[in-house]
């Protein structure tokens, strides 16, 4: 079959621009204006959560969102830094720098733009479900304990990466500056119930507008002996956006004896884990995005335009992005049908950039922290949790493995443990399903034959074993039906039959296995036919050298056909052992 690019890559922009109107523009601009407020919180905390600071974070949901909208294949996809991507930036920045963290960027967005050209966009969607609940929910505990610093006002410095000693080291040194925690319990308290009242404004923005308003009044106005100058602002530990950075070459420095191929290798484990990372959100969020507005977005597309926005982003100093479901959604719920929606919401945050720098100091780093608790409530899936936990099965487990995983270790081991623990649960789920039976003496034709009868019953000759495969042939079942036929016990008989009516396929280890049985049994002098075999498994029989090895008319449509020529091979050998005689 022949793809054209538009086939990969035909951004939604090029469509939604065709028959845009003005009314449409003023929906889009409002919920623009509305999902670039809601982004200024979350880029700045995530920026800060991530390791680098606020600039970072406002730099990449500009450039980042901006080229999500035009090359993205989703009407209405918010892209930006997100709070998944906290503790895979963090531990990159912890073990190899900044410099590690922008190559492993760029070869993120590299691998993102190969998936999309090789139309991986679907495959992506089959990652379990469990794996992603695991690994949310995991990542979710990580940035709720990464807060706690800021929100009790501990004023640590080198707080561990590792979950384990990050708590150790909280406990050891539980200092709590009151002031802190009250603003952040403050905060915590208006990001709560603000949804209760108006679901216009966003909580996380009114609980920074309130707390900054409040710590701003009392540094100002309260006497010193109060101590509120000790509750730390953005402006108080980072320096301050002043516009947007030039673009610039990323600084790769490398380690003394270091060649820049062995960083690549270093990272890559990393860079895979941003672009799995990055493809998931994106396309889990496109996918719902398009059940709530009744469009199909075009995920290779997608994928490629996430891969752009990733190899873009560090030339401005700006950290790994992808599709924000919670933005998105704002942007739906506000009126945003097109692109052209997230296009100005890149727009309202460039002026924030521009304009209101010196105001993002003035943030209470606990009311951050509280809003960054409220993400990691909502990236949780604590309901979810518990309804699988209800049941306790496989799929519990995974998610479980994956979590643990994530919290102890890192997403990288999480993501490859967990999808190989789905995959080798899926495996024993469809072992499961196919079942080998040994059937005697008759088979009832109106249950267990492959063409309509009028018969009673289909009689069995003596001296033929009939055995029965339903389900795939693959690996996990060639090999039990390997070990029964190894271990047939009693009198062997002349004609066995292998009924393959639904069996739907067979890979190279059934073909192995078959080939092997054909052979081992020509030697004992058992003549094997096999029955029901469709189309496609007799062309993979031809294709695998099984129809070389036996006579072409031992593999028969149906029952009907491999009885009858099961009596007939009997007939020829009766005659063959009468004639010695």
């Amino acid at each position: 079959m022949q793809y054209s690019i538009k086939d990969v890559f035909y951004p939604k922009l090029f469509t939604t621009l065709r028959n845009y109107s003005r009314a449409q523009f003023g929906q889009d601009a409002l919920a623009g204006i509305i999902v670039g407020i809601v982004a200024i919180p979350l880029a700045i905390a995530f920026g800060i959560s991530s390791g680098v600071g606020p600039t970072e974070g406002l730099v990449t949901a500009i450039i980042a969102g901006l080229l999500i909208s035009l090359f993205g294949g989703s009407k209405v996809q918010i892209g930006g830094p997100t709070g998944a991507f906290i503790v895979i930036i963090y531990g990159i920045i912890q073990q190899y720098g900044l410099a590690g963290l922008t190559l492993a960027t760029i070869m993120a967005g590299i691998l993102l733009i190969i998936m999309g050209f090789a139309r991986f966009g679907s495959v992506i969607k089959f990652v379990p479900y469990p794996v992603i609940v695991g690994f949310t929910a995991g990542i979710a505990l990580t940035i709720f304990s990464t807060q706690m610093n800021d929100f009790f006002g501990l004023g640590l410095t080198d707080v561990p990466a590792n979950f384990v000693d990050k708590w150790i080291y909280y406990f050891a040194h539980f200092n709590v500056n009151w002031w802190a925690l009250g603003i952040g319990a403050f905060s915590l308290f208006i990001c709560i119930f603000t949804p209760k009242i108006t679901k216009r404004i966003p909580g996380s923005l009114a609980a920074i507008i309130f707390a900054t308003f409040a710590v701003w009044v009392l540094k100002t106005y309260a006497p010193a002996s109060w101590g509120i100058a000790t509750v730390q602002t953005i402006g108080d530990l980072y320096e301050l956006p002043h516009g947007i950075p030039a673009p610039h070459m990323p600084n790769m420095e490398l380690a003394e004896g270091e060649s820049f191929f062995t960083m690549v290798q270093k990272l890559f484990p990393s860079a895979f884990t941003i672009a799995m990372l990055g493809a998931i959100e994106s396309l889990l969020s496109a996918m719902v995005a398009d059940g709530v507005i009744g469009d199909r977005h075009n995920s290779n597309t997608e994928l490629i335009a996430q891969g752009v926005a990733n190899v873009v982003v560090p030339f401005f100093g700006g950290i790994p992005a992808t599709g924000a479901i919670a933005r998105t959604m704002t942007n739906i719920n506000n009126g945003g049908r097109t692109p052209v929606a997230g296009i100005i919401h890149a727009v309202v945050l460039l002026l924030v950039l521009l304009f209101l720098g010196q105001l993002v100091g003035l943030i209470p780093m606990s009311c951050l922290a509280a809003v960054l608790i409220m993400v990691a409530y909502s990236m949780s899936g604590w309901k979810t949790i518990v309804g699988l936990f209800k049941h306790r099965n496989r799929d519990f487990w995974v998610l479980l493995v994956t979590f643990l995983l994530t919290v102890i270790f890192d997403l990288t081991v999480a993501i490859e443990v967990g999808l190989l623990l789905a995959m080798v649960l899926f495996l024993m789920r469809t072992n499961e399903q196919t079942h080998i039976r040994t059937l005697h003496n008759e088979i009832d034709p109106n249950e267990d034959t492959d063409v309509q009868s009028n018969l009673d019953h289909l009689t069995i000759p003596e001296g033929v074993e009939v055995y029965e495969i339903d389900g795939p042939y693959f690996f996990g079942i060639a090999n039990r039906f390997d070990e029964i036929m190894l271990h047939v016990s009693g009198e062997k008989y002349p004609i066995r039959i292998i009924r393959m009516r639904k069996v739907p396929f067979v890979d190279a280890t059934a073909m192995h296995n078959l080939s092997m049985l054909i052979q081992r049994s020509h030697n004992e002098g058992i003549t094997i036919i096999l029955s029901g075999v469709n189309d496609h498994v007799h062309k993979q029989l031809m294709q695998g050298g099984i129809e070389q090895q036996m006579d072409p008319h031992n593999i028969c449509a149906n029952i009907h056909f491999a009885l009858r020529r099961a009596e007939d091979l009997l007939t020829m050998k009766n005659e063959e052992l009468r004639t010695k005689k």
